[in-house]
């Protein structure tokens, strides 16, 4: 464990870093974490964004527990959300994870010292631009069509095949068909969704494609078919926003939210003898 901040039983609550603010983008009366007020540690022409927090529920086993109580992993979360938003509202911003903890400023001072290169280069790849978020979504009842026209595809011939079998052959066949129509909706699905995300691709300057939401945290049970985030010029952003008009047309319902700060383009290189502080959360 590293050295304890000089203000005893206190730890350094890290949001995220910038360049300098400039007139325009100081933000007076900011807080974070517990109410406490945000303020900033400079190296080198960049500006780490901390709050003072106590280690006795930022410590390291402290925070083992408090991470096991939604309610409170959600109320940090928001917090530093809020001062992360506020902050690139003005400025490019280069967020760090939730929950990062130093015990010192000296430590602070040494991230950005030993990172000074791939925060510069972050801060100028997300300079101007920020994130937006597309979710597509297609039901899983609706009828796929098949080779023969109707939504499985079937015959005459096959349909009077199918009067002629025995109840449980006959339930297996239409089992087989159902599942069958749902591999060729989910086939076709799967196939717009990569159109969507490849036309998004075309006016955003970079791309990311995230796992599908548990439906628990979606709050619907219809297939989630792309869950993307895309760095976007300022001056892009409405021709954007007008790129998924078509694929509703096709049956999908297309979902956009932001703009954010941009959370998924932010991400360091990781290092090569770790960059974890003493005192963050695992």
């Amino acid at each position: 464990m590293g050295e304890r901040d000089d203000h005893g039983g206190q730890g350094v609550y890290l949001y995220a870093v910038t360049g300098d603010l400039g007139e325009d983008g100081r933000r007076e009366g900011l807080t974070g974490i517990l109410g406490a007020p945000v303020q900033v540690i400079g190296h080198r022409g960049l500006l780490a964004h901390v709050s003072r927090v106590p280690l006795d529920r930022f410590g390291e086993e402290p925070l083992r527990r408090h991470l096991e109580d939604l309610d409170w992993v959600e109320g940090v979360a928001r917090a530093h959300h809020h001062v992360v938003e506020t902050l690139a509202e003005a400025v490019p911003t280069a967020p760090v994870r939730l929950v990062t903890v130093y015990s010192g400023e000296e430590q602070v001072r040494g991230l950005l010292d030993r990172r000074h290169a791939d925060f510069a280069a972050v801060l100028a790849r997300v300079a101007g631009r920020r994130e937006w978020g597309v979710k597509a979504y297609v039901q899983p009842d609706a009828a796929a069509p098949g080779p023969g026209g109707g939504p499985t595809g079937g015959s005459a011939a096959g349909a009077a095949g199918a009067a002629a079998d025995s109840p449980g052959t006959a339930y297996l066949r239409r089992r087989k068909a159902s599942l069958r129509s749902r591999q060729d909706l989910w086939r076709a699905a799967a196939e717009r969704a990569e159109r969507l995300h490849a036309a998004l691709e075309t006016v955003a300057v970079a791309a990311r494609r995230h796992r599908p939401q548990d439906p628990r945290l979606s709050g619907r049970t219809d297939w989630m078919v792309l869950n993307g985030a895309y760095l976007v010029d300022a001056g892009r952003e409405e021709e954007f926003a007008a790129v998924p008009a078509s694929f509703r047309e096709e049956g999908i319902d297309v979902e956009i939210n932001g703009p954010w700060a941009p959370y998924s383009f932010t991400e360091l290189p990781a290092e090569t003898h770790g960059d974890v502080p003493p005192e963050a959360s695992p």
